[in-house]
């Protein structure tokens, strides 16, 4: 297979702006049932669950019978003694069925709280294991609205709904059984009744998951808006594109409201049914209760309790049908999440590469996000030990190539080849020994400066730890920590300033030692304070190794082997330094405007 048909195939399902997809009833359905089985006792906590809801469900409908009965007692004139016997039962009745109901409750909450964390932990591993070109196409925001916002929309719906479901599921098959050893007719009005309950449900339910879905959808993409803006701050505030920003995020904003009050309208049309159904159901109760009483079949005390029962099933089955509300919220937050992890990853097997070189070749690569070609008919060749730098205008198209060369992109034509081997058949452990990517944008992450650095070589000795912060001159920070490597660093701890961040990542790419280096404008952040201390730090870590280095400051593009220059997507020229500014091209157009601009800070600086 060519790479052209490769990076078709990988891009077939997830286009620019795709998201990840929605899992089917039966495919929710096949990971709940996957997930409750991996709990340990699930069965049985299940099973128990199950009794003690119904044994607490029977206890609580026996109420009114006894209510029942007070009313042919006071008919009839009884002692006081049996009104003192039923009131010890009513109570004895209520404190049986809440401590029943309660530990039904316990064990179904506990049952499900433990389904919700793994399918969150099964969600988080698939997505860390999956391309990361999906990851992009489909959008960070969608990611993180599923593994957040789902996520809590789920466990609340759970933790809301799963008391009243119980309690009302189990208080109407109860106040069945009990209305039918009471008197069979009374079933006439559950019988006419649940035909009108099964209308209104699959007329809320024919409208209710698509407009939940939407709002969920619109929720995800103002997620993307507002890390766009987040992230992007610098380019935004470059550009002075806030107030086009401020547009899109209130845009989005303004678009899950209107879907909100749109899926919320639905749950409106359904109260308009409950009022009618409420209505048919008390009037059959009150004529089916005047007929047996006026023919001598049951007395006055047995009918007001089962009409007690009935207004009672009333509240139940009102909750069945508001809850849908909150079930189908809940249900399209489960199927975004389940969407996530029903396709996992396949594992790429090892290709055989041979041992690490660091021979880095671009065979006419094209590339689109959708619309235009970002890059097109890119060549590029890495030598082992060289470095390369690529250089260009904002949009050249410089940051796609070194995107396609890390494979974090796939080309829609051509070939990326890593020691003559495409990317993209590489496996996790092969393409890790050669090829490490650092961006302007680092993460520090919460924890030890020890466990950070670690991140990159888990076996690694403080001495070496040590030694390689010492490499990218991290000594001007590193001794003015408190605890030293056991400084706790990131969100949680230390907050690192951008250029002891940078090196901090320098110093995980000396240890990981990859064959191939891609620095993606590595060196941004420096400032002119920190500009020789990170340079030098990022000569360090490419020294040696092949290199393609995406640069910011020109000067460090005089230092590489060969230098690219981009422009509309393509390669305009290529050579040397000096051969580039003996052409006195695009190259030399930028040498003499950033020299310009060099001179002019330093000027300013002293």
């Amino acid at each position: 297979m060519s790479g052209s048909t490769t990076g078709a195939a990988a891009r077939a399902g997830t286009g620019p702006g795709a998201r990840f997809p929605l899992a089917t009833l039966r495919q929710v359905r096949r990971e709940v049932a996957r997930q409750v089985l991996l709990v340990r006792g699930a069965r049985w906590s299940f099973l128990l669950a199950v009794v003690l809801l119904g044994l607490g469900a029977y206890a609580t409908v026996l109420v009114p019978q006894l209510m029942g009965q007070v009313v042919d007692l006071v008919t009839d004139g009884a002692a006081a003694r049996s009104m003192g016997r039923i009131g010890a039962e009513l109570v004895a009745l209520a404190l049986v069925g809440a401590a029943m109901s309660a530990g039904g409750f316990y064990l179904v909450s506990r049952l499900s709280e433990r389904v919700i964390a793994n399918l969150r932990q099964d969600m988080v591993s698939t997505a860390l294991g999956l391309p990361l070109h999906q990851v992009e196409d489909a959008g960070t925001g969608d990611l993180v609205s599923r593994s957040t916002d789902d996520v809590a929309e789920l466990s609340a719906a759970v933790t809301e709904t799963l008391p009243t479901l119980s309690t009302s599921l189990f208080s109407v098959v109860a106040t069945v059984v009990a209305l039918t050893t009471l008197d069979w007719r009374f079933l006439v009005i559950p019988v006419v009744v649940a035909p009108v309950y099964h209308v209104a449900a699959r007329t809320y339910l024919a409208r209710a998951p698509q407009r939940y879905a939407e709002e969920r959808a619109a929720m995800a993409e103002r997620a993307r808006r507002v890390l766009e803006a987040i992230r992007g701050r610098a380019t935004v505030r470059a550009f002075s594109m806030e107030d086009r920003m401020h547009t899109e995020i209130e845009r989005a904003s303004w678009s899950v409201v209107r879907l909100g009050i749109r899926a919320r309208t639905t749950m409106l049309v359904l109260n308009t049914w409950m009022l009618v159904i409420e209505f048919l159901m008390l009037a059959l109760a009150l004529v089916v209760g005047y007929h047996l009483v006026a023919t001598g079949e049951l007395t006055v005390g047995a009918v007001t309790g089962a009409v007690l029962m009935i207004i009672r099933m009333r509240g139940p089955l009102n909750m069945l049908m508001r809850v849908l509300d909150v079930v189908q919220s809940g249900y399209a937050s489960l199927a975004r999440v389940v969407g996530v992890i029903t396709d996992p990853p396949v594992p790429v097997p090892d290709s055989g590469a041979d041992a690490p070189r660091g021979h880095v070749e671009l065979r006419d690569v094209s590339f689109s996000y959708g619309g235009g070609w970002a890059v097109r008919h890119v060549d590029l060749a890495v030598a082992p030990g060289e470095t390369v730098a690529v250089v260009g205008a904002s949009g050249a198209g410089k940051t796609t190539v070194a995107a396609l060369v890390a494979g974090l992109r796939v080309p829609d034509a051509g070939e990326v080849l890593v020691d003559g081997y495409p990317v993209s058949r590489l496996s996790d452990r092969e393409r890790i020994a050669r090829i490490a990517t650092i961006s302007q944008e680092v993460h520090v992450f919460s924890g030890t400066l020890r466990q950070d650095l670690t991140l990159a070589a888990p076996e690694a000795t403080d001495a070496e730890l040590l030694a390689a912060l010492d490499r990218v001159h991290a000594a001007a920070w590193f001794d003015r920590l408190p605890s030293g490597l056991d400084t706790v660093v990131g969100a949680r701890g230390l907050q690192l300033e951008p250029v002891a961040a940078q090196q901090l990542a320098l110093a995980r790419i000396l240890l990981l030692d990859p064959a191939v280096v891609v620095m993606d404008e590595a060196t941004a952040e420096a400032g002119s304070a920190g500009a020789g201390a990170l340079e030098a730090a990022a000569d360090e870590v490419t020294r040696g190794r092949s290199a393609l280095v995406v640069a910011h400051r020109l000067d460090q593009a005089s230092r590489a082997d060969t230098v690219l220059v981009m422009d509309g997507g393509a390669v305009v020229e290529r050579g040397t330094h000096e051969q580039l500014l003996a052409l006195r091209g695009t190259y030399h157009r930028l040498w003499s405007a950033w020299s310009v601009g060099r001179q002019e800070r330093d000027a300013d600086a002293s």
